[in-house]
């Protein structure tokens, strides 16, 4: 593959500060040891313009190019997940209870990868931002650095992002225009009925069994209240109810997920949700009350910048190890808050045959980190190519 040679040459050190990334994992906001390391790499590369603390513990690292021109985003995130790693590795979690179960640890040393080449050469126009995000899982770190300014504060006018994707082949690149990954919302059923003796349920209004008609009739939202040309997925996750085998409880309380790809069908399911709840459990005799949460919105890539990336890592990795109009997936995203705010693309790169996404067994193919290094500084490099 064409990587970038001087990065292709620094593989090892790419390796290696993974692992040690991939040691010391942190959670959301609170990364001080991945903080200094990243900080104390960027200083090493002779980057002098750095900037800490944006959205609480963010890191936006700007190198000048040797012309005017575009000021290009580049963000990785750092933090890990609540998951006790049981991959056996060498270098796996030292902390109890955390482990870079996502491959944040592969994607801030992809762009630590490319900071060190762009800062080494200057060999384009224009401004590399290169954005080390906190808090991507669960805590919306990507909209608390919007919300700091990040966008204007930074001049950015276009914005890309690049996850790893187990299971896509070792290297190669998936992106699309427009919805390339889900809103992800998630809703709390709380039924309330009336308990009893098991033996005499006809005394009772079971919660029970109103959450198993709920089960299955929430299915019907995606069945026969969308278009079937439309992705839609509504997951029940959690069911919490009783303490012993000959009681009855008098609640029970239903948790799980929604995902869709367009505003429109977001908001129809919400309302369809309430409604197709409040109905069955009325007709049991029920009360049931939603709480519905919007998390985050679809990350939807512009078309120009979608265009652009595939171009670039075709560029790197060859048109046939690229694929434009790639399917989206239904995970959620925070980079979707960066791209609500500024046009830009995000990218999928193949892990290869590895354990899923938040796996306790998942790690990170490290043959990936020059091809996602070369990705990220040919997005600036070569940006003036595609104007």
């Amino acid at each position: 593959m064409p990587l970038i040679e001087s990065i292709a040459r620094g593989a090892e050190d790419l390796t290696a500060w993974r692992r040690e990334f991939h040691r010391h994992p942190e959670l959301g906001f609170e990364l001080p040891a991945t903080i200094e390391r990243v900080l104390g790499l960027l200083t090493s590369f002779g980057i002098t313009d750095i900037t800490t603390g944006v959205g609480r513990s963010g890191i936006v690292a700007v190198i000048e190019g040797q012309a005017s021109g575009r000021s290009i985003g580049l963000r990785a995130d750092m933090d890990a997940l609540p998951i006790a790693e049981q991959t056996g590795l060498p270098y796996a979690s030292t902390i109890a209870g955390r482990m870079h179960a996502c491959g944040h640890d592969g994607h801030t040393t992809m762009l630590l990868g490319a900071a060190r080449h762009l800062a080494a050469t200057r060999n384009f126009p224009g401004r590399a931002v290169l954005i080390f995000q906190p808090a991507e899982e669960a805590g919306a770190g990507g909209q608390v650095m919007v919300k700091d300014g990040l966008i204007e504060r930074f001049g950015i006018e276009e914005v890309y992002a690049l996850h790893n994707y187990p299971g896509q082949v070792t290297g190669t690149f998936a992106v699309r225009p427009g919805a390339i990954m889900a809103a992800a919302d998630e809703f709390t059923i709380t039924i309330e009925g009336a308990g009893g003796h098991a033996a005499w349920p006809h005394n009772t209004i079971d919660p029970v069994v109103v959450a198993g008609q709920l089960i299955g009739a929430l299915q019907t939202l995606v069945s026969r209240n969308t278009d079937p040309l439309d992705a839609s997925v509504v997951s029940v996750t959690q069911l919490h109810c009783g303490s012993a085998w000959n009681i009855i409880p008098s609640s029970a309380v239903l948790n799980g997920t929604v995902r869709t790809l367009n505003e429109t069908l977001r908001d129809r399911l919400e309302a369809r949700l309430s409604h197709l709840v409040e109905g069955i459990a009325a007709s049991f005799g029920a009360r049931a009350v939603v709480a519905y949460h919007r998390g985050y919105p679809a990350t939807i890539n512009t078309p120009e910048h979608a265009r652009v990336s595939a171009a670039t890592a075709a560029a790197v990795v060859g048109t046939e190890n690229v694929d434009g109009d790639a399917r989206p997936t239904m995970g959620g995203e925070d980079f979707s808050y960066m791209l609500q705010r500024c046009p830009g693309a995000y990218a999928l790169i193949g892990n290869g045959p590895s354990a899923e996404l938040h796996s306790a067994t998942f790690d990170f193919n490290d043959e990936i980190l020059p091809v996602g290094a070369s990705y990220f500084a040919s997005l600036v490099e070569r940006r003036h190519l595609a104007s």
